[in-house]
């Protein structure tokens, strides 16, 4: 049987035969392939959203020893969540998570449905996730199209289409519906994702010759791999100067806050931070417009951190606090003070607070001990 796409007919038995002989053989080991139960399949697709695969492993059993399952997920403690996620960055996808599982709880009797229809209803799970879940865990024949998959069939089929454009994947998806196989459709949706993350890599560096349907490959044939697949550049970020400052007491206790609900990171604890960069003196004037007494401000490391639209280009001080009275000044704009607040000790702050990886630098710098040397100079 054959499938007519935009530019070329694919030879489908050879085409499903060739891919899944080459899957079965030389597949990675995963965790959640072990088990590859919906509730794994659930999590370990919604980690692997914006991040590497092998990043993902060590999280992944993490949050699956602590997190069995989806009754414990409803459940748990939004701090102890966000701890779990810590490094993984995209934090709304952990929020998610929970408030999925509690819709599950009380209205699937704590299950993932078993049909995209009813996947896809729910929060957080797009078209990709929702028909990963039903093909890999309920082998429901259905597509699981992903950027892998689609730089695959754009260079099998030579479209030069836009794979940002939706239309471009609806039509891709059309695709793939038509080379998937009557049985095994698990493996097969594995084996695109696969291919896509081993052989047919991007920027024109494919390993066509260990491609095992490279003989079907419009870009292969042509040496087009370079050109697909047609992606348009994305807006340039917006660039966000913050001063960042660590703070820590006389008892060598750190302060952080809680963000604003509604907000980037919202409910995650952070350090204290003005939206711009200031001077020296600067911030001194602000610290005694707060109440904040100290006896020594440094100049620390400087960092950057990309999120998706933007980028925050942070310059850091670090503060010995006196006291740790703070004396909130709601009509201030630059006001750098949340309402909620604690001072917690650098073990405290390991085990129990999940700080964003923006800060990754100033974590570090505490956990490793580079703040309490810096105070003792």
């Amino acid at each position: 049987m054959n499938v007519k796409t935009k530019s070329k007919k694919i030879d489908v038995d050879y085409f499903q035969a060739e891919l899944l002989n080459w899957y079965h053989t030389h597949k990675r080991s995963m965790p959640w392939r072990e088990d590859p139960t919906a509730y794994h399949v659930w999590i370990s697709e919604i980690m692997l959203q914006q991040t590497r695969v092998e990043a993902v492993f060590d999280y992944y059993l993490r949050f699956i020893h602590a997190l069995p399952d989806i009754e414990s997920l409803a459940m748990v403690d939004e701090d102890v969540l966000h701890k779990l996620w810590q490094g993984l960055g995209y934090y709304n996808r952990a929020k998610n998570l929970k408030k999925t599982a509690q819709r599950l709880v009380n209205e699937y009797q704590g299950q993932l449905p078993n049909t995209y229809e009813e996947l896809i209803q729910l929060h957080g799970i797009g078209p990709y996730t929702a028909g990963a879940i039903a093909s890999i865990a309920f082998s429901q024949k259905v597509v699981a199209v992903d950027g892998n998959v689609m730089r695959v069939i754009a260079r099998i089929t030579g479209d030069y289409r836009d794979i940002m454009q939706q239309a471009t994947k609806k039509e891709m998806e059309k695709v793939v519906y038509d080379l998937l196989p009557d049985k095994d459709i698990s493996s097969f949706n594995q084996a695109l994702m696969e291919l896509g993350a081993l052989l047919c890599i991007p920027n024109g560096t494919a390993k066509c010759n260990l491609c095992p349907v490279s003989k079907v490959c419009y870009a292969f044939k042509e040496n087009r791999q370079s050109e697909l697949p047609v992606k348009k550049a994305k807006k340039a970020r917006r660039i966000e100067k913050r001063t960042i400052f660590i703070m820590m007491n006389e008892q060598q206790e750190y302060y952080i806050q809680k963000r604003k609900k509604h907000s980037l990171l919202s409910n995650l604890w952070e350090f204290p931070s003005i939206d711009k960069h200031v001077s020296l003196h600067d911030l001194k004037e602000i610290l005694q417009e707060f109440g904040i007494r100290y006896s020594k401000i440094v100049k620390i490391e400087s960092a950057k951190h990309i999120f998706s639209h933007i980028e925050w280009h942070m310059q850091g001080y670090f503060v010995q606090v006196i006291s740790n009275e703070t004396h909130i000044n709601a009509n201030r704009k630059e006001n750098p003070f949340e309402e909620e607040y604690t001072w917690v000790t650098k073990d405290s702050l390991e085990k129990h607070y999940s700080i964003p990886t923006a800060f990754k630098v100033y974590v570090d710098s505490i956990e490793h001990g580079d703040i309490y040397f810096l105070n003792k100079k």
